[in-house]
């Protein structure tokens, strides 16, 4: 188990008190729904471990942003991740009654109220970070193409429908990290993406290698998910244990083994920290994040 006293820990839990505090202020504005708020407050506050927000966060670290300035663009992010996980918990995606230890939001309300907060909270992460304050037109509109991109048909939404095309089907290494660098990597590409992109004058070439980083840690990311699958516990991971392979999905181990999906996981932590090697110690928490992505129990 990851040592909860660890500098990486203390990182995220910092990263996860300012996330959370800012999502408990900002969705209870606007609604014209009283039972959509509540759906939706009981959507993205339920735990979590805000790894997205922190990546977001610690990038713009990296090039010596202070937090304030990503705060709200690592909130909007959490948003549409949080939306994905609503949807695809859905009877008619994953059909999932176990989130995080508690009722998904289609059992603990209605399906309608579900559909209705993943839409309300996808549309919501593109109004705030439209006017994300301290950052300039132009970057701005520069993380919005960047979500965008990142959840639609050619990421997220294309990874999931590729995903449920894939049940009880043998996919080639090469279609299952296809299918994984949309459904999982391109929301954590764009979250280390768009906390550079809130750095004014950010370089092409440290964006270049922090998408590397971001691409090698997505992937990661999704074998230690399979990995934990099979090996986790469901009091620790929050969802029942082995649902991946009772749904006959495609996963690593299933197709390299145990042994071979840990042997990959090592090559992308690899390939992931060897892209960060032009950047100085402001970029530990970025280090410190890929060495708790594939130690992680939940």
């Amino acid at each position: 188990m990851y040592n909860e006293t660890s500098p990486t820990m203390n990182f995220l839990e910092t990263c996860r008190s300012q996330v959370d505090a800012e999502l408990d202020r900002r969705i209870t504005l606007g609604s014209a729904s009283e039972r959509l708020q509540e759906t939706m407050r009981y959507s993205v506050l339920g735990g979590g471990k805000r790894i997205r927000p922190a990546l977001c966060l610690a990038a713009a670290s990296a090039l010596g942003q202070n937090n304030s300035a990503a705060l709200v663009p690592a909130c909007a992010i959490e948003l549409v991740h949080a939306y994905s996980l609503v949807h695809d918990d859905l009877p008619a995606m994953d059909n999932d009654e176990l989130r995080r230890g508690r009722p998904t939001v289609h059992i603990a309300f209605d399906e309608a109220s579900a559909i209705l907060a993943g839409d309300a909270l996808q549309a919501l992460a593109f109004e705030w970070l439209s006017e994300a304050p301290g950052i300039a037109a132009p970057a701005r509109l520069a993380m919005v193409q960047t979500l965008a991109r990142a959840g639609g048909q050619g990421g997220m939404v294309g990874g999931q429908a590729i995903d449920l095309e894939s049940v009880g089907k043998d996919l080639s290494l090469a279609q299952l990290e296809r299918m994984h660098r949309h459904k999982t990597g391109a929301l954590i590409e764009a979250s280390v993406r768009i906390g550079a992109l809130t750095v004014p004058g950010v370089s092409e070439q440290s964006l270049t290698s922090l998408t590397g980083y971001a691409r090698a840690l997505g992937l990661a990311f999704q074998v230690q998910d399979d990995l934990l699958d099979i090996e986790g516990d469901t009091a620790i991971i929050g969802k029942p244990q082995g649902s991946d392979l009772a749904k006959a999905k495609p996963t690593y181990p299933a197709l390299l083994g145990l042994t071979g999906a840990r042997e990959h996981l090592a090559a992308l932590l690899g390939d992931a920290l060897d892209n960060l090697q032009g950047f100085g110690p402001e970029a530990d928490p970025l280090r410190a994040m890929a060495d708790y992505v594939v130690a992680r129990t939940y």
